[in-house]
């Protein structure tokens, strides 16, 4: 890999440009410095002074396949000669085929595939189908959540980024799901906390009217909320609930599908089949933008002869479908999908328990494949978290002091309330991910400090 000669005039330039006219997300505009980037490859960036970055991050957790890969880019530039854009209404190659990919994939008989832009225009539309199959209106998702910034999408999210949007009539209702280390429902295990959440998710049902309820959503794998493993049985029992109620399931895989927990889509590890499966970032790890839906025949067949009232100008844009093909071929033949797993298995699992053993600032571990989180707190006995829950500014010291001591040792983080999440690409190597460890290992003093 060769890192570009500095530019820092060049990186100035940008950087300045940047300030004044991009409008950043989820910022308020004049707190934020944001990192002018001259460069990327596999599981590193840098910036225009020569600095390297290890990306534990994968950006937002989505670049599973690394930066620029090579095939990939060269999909995206042999579709560009060819056909850079037609309307969704056409058939073309790269749209076909990356539906084709895609539901050879997904789980059971979802084999119907409805593009959009990303993660969160694919729960949009997947509410929407849910809403038209059933003729109901309420959608059910966890508090810990996150599903999307657009209108229905942060409505599901149950994260504090929903509070300002929120209008309370939107037919969204919000439930606890399960977190056997912070448990809502005084568990003592594993099995406890999935029978009791089982018997929480049907008492929110029945209080609502089984006969209103569309669908119930979950992250299959939570994510940006904690990267939280369903006990198991707990996707099976909310299966048989929608079933017995004839509410839709939807599996949000927008972050855990497409290799990041190891197999191809996360709910692989349960064997469990909802009704509609959206996905985005790790299809195409955003080369171009891409989500969309997976769809069952049930489901499929309700717009067979209605039409679905919903469309996009871009959906299925043939850059993005192209990029898909090459994503997910490469992963099969590079053995991407196995790669995260055994990281998972053999480096990640393993070294981040050996971290729990000398760090007492860390309550608990937990994750699959290239998709981890320690939960860190000031006092084991009583898991009080590292920093209070929706932290900023001086609560959160302690958090931005890590994130910080890790961007100086070359290591770009991912840290969201009081944890850090360990999320490299599926490309990442046994080096890489053990040098990454390396630098957590130092790090975690500073978290250490504030423990009692």
């Amino acid at each position: 890999m060769s890192i570009p000669t500095a530019d820092s005039a060049a990186g100035q330039a940008v950087k300045a440009a940047d300030r004044a006219h991009v409008f950043h997300s989820w910022s308020a505009q004049a707190l934020i410095d944001p990192l002018a980037v001259a460069g990327a490859e596999g599981s590193y960036f840098w910036d225009y002074d020569g600095n390297r970055y290890l990306d534990f991050s994968s950006q937002l957790v989505n670049t599973n396949i690394g930066h620029q890969h090579p095939k990939v880019v060269a999909a995206i530039q042999e579709q560009a000669a060819k056909l850079c854009t037609i309307a969704p209404g056409f058939a073309v190659e790269s749209r076909s085929e990356a539906a084709r990919l895609v539901a050879e994939r997904t789980p059971g008989d979802l084999d119907k595939i409805f593009f959009t832009n990303g993660g969160a225009e694919a729960n949009e539309n997947a509410i929407r189908m849910a809403r038209l199959h059933t003729g109901r209106q309420k959608v059910l998702s966890t508090y810990r959540s996150y599903h999307g910034a657009t209108a229905n999408a942060i409505a599901l999210t149950g994260d504090p980024r929903r509070w300002a949007s929120e209008t309370g009539v939107s037919g969204i209702v919000h439930f606890w799901g399960p977190y056997a280390y912070r448990t809502n429902f005084h568990a003592e295990n594993e099995a406890q906390e999935c029978e009791r959440a089982l018997a929480h998710l049907e008492q929110v049902i029945a209080f609502e009217g089984p006969g209103t309820v569309a669908a119930v959503i979950l992250e299959t794998v939570v994510g940006t909320a904690g990267i939280l493993i369903p006990p198991p049985g707990y996707l099976a029992g909310v299966r048989e609930i929608c079933d017995r109620y004839g509410i839709v399931f939807i599996l949000d895989e927008v972050m855990a599908g497409f290799g990041r927990t190891g197999e191809w889509f996360a709910a692989d590890h349960w064997g469990v089949t909802p009704d509609l499966l959206t996905f985005a970032k790790g299809v195409n790890s955003g080369y171009v933008p891409l989500g969309g839906v997976a769809i069952s025949a049930e489901i499929a067949a309700t717009f067979a002869e209605r039409p679905f009232p919903g469309g996009l100008t871009y959906s299925g844009h043939p850059l993005a479908c192209a990029s898909a093909v090459a994503t997910i071929n490469t992963m099969a033949e590079e053995g991407i999908v196995e790669n995260a797993k055994h990281i998972g298995e053999t480096v990640l699992g393993p070294g981040l328990r050996e971290l729990a053993e000398r760090h007492p600032s860390i309550g608990e571990v937990r994750g699959l494949g290239v998709f981890w989180a320690l939960d860190l707190v000031k006092d084991r006995a009583t898991r009080e978290p590292l920093v209070p829950y929706n932290a900023a500014g001086a609560a959160n010291a302690p958090i931005a002091e890590l994130a910080a001591a890790c961007k100086q040792r070359g290591l770009w983080p991912f840290v969201n309330m009081n944890r850090f999440h360990v999320v490299p690409p599926c490309t990442v190597t046994e080096e890489e991910a053990k040098a990454g460890l390396a630098v957590l290992d130092e790090v975690l003093s500073l978290a250490d400090a504030h423990t009692v």
